[in-house]
């Protein structure tokens, strides 16, 4: 099982089944196979609807919750400690029916953590990602900081 976690496809999959994602609307819709970006959809659902009728905030942050550590912690491999450190939400408008977002990881900033990371210093870097309905309206802005260094000797 732990083998099929460590693909794109594999842990897509995972996630989709995942009953706090999979009884609130959350579906991974793409993993990158470079692990380099993830795109994420949330259904408006009588689930995660709040009282004024529109996505309720929880769900829009816990859909953005988990991605910026599962594609860093893979793109940089088993020799590296990641975990999240702090998120932000900023709430811009009202999500009235499905949203999606996209997370990305390029590789400028992979290498400027393994260079951060390199003499076995913490770094703990930024990425932010947009919350978007279908036609483009922004709802949401979420930022991650990650705590990542690189695995002791054991």
């Amino acid at each position: 099982m732990a083998d099929v976690l460590r693909t794109p496809g594999g842990l897509r999959r995972a996630l989709n089944w995942y009953p706090p994602y999979r009884f609130t609307g959350v579906r991974v819709l793409e993993m990158a196979d470079d692990w380099s970006s993830a795109r994420v959809r949330l259904r408006l659902t009588r689930f995660n609807r709040n009282y004024f009728g529109t996505q309720f905030g929880g769900s829009l942050y816990s859909m953005s919750d988990p991605f910026f550590c599962l594609l860093a912690v893979n793109r940089l491999g088993r020799g590296y400690v990641v975990w999240d450190k702090a998120a932000e939400i900023e709430f811009v408008s009202p999500g009235r029916g499905d949203v999606y977002a996209d997370f990305k990881l390029t590789e400028d900033r992979m290498e400027e953590i393994r260079a951060a990371t390199a003499d076995g210093s913490k770094a703990l870097p930024w990425f932010e990602s947009t919350v978007t309905a279908a036609d483009g309206t922004v709802v949401a802005r979420v930022r991650k900081q990650l705590y990542v260094r690189r695995k002791r000797d054991a």
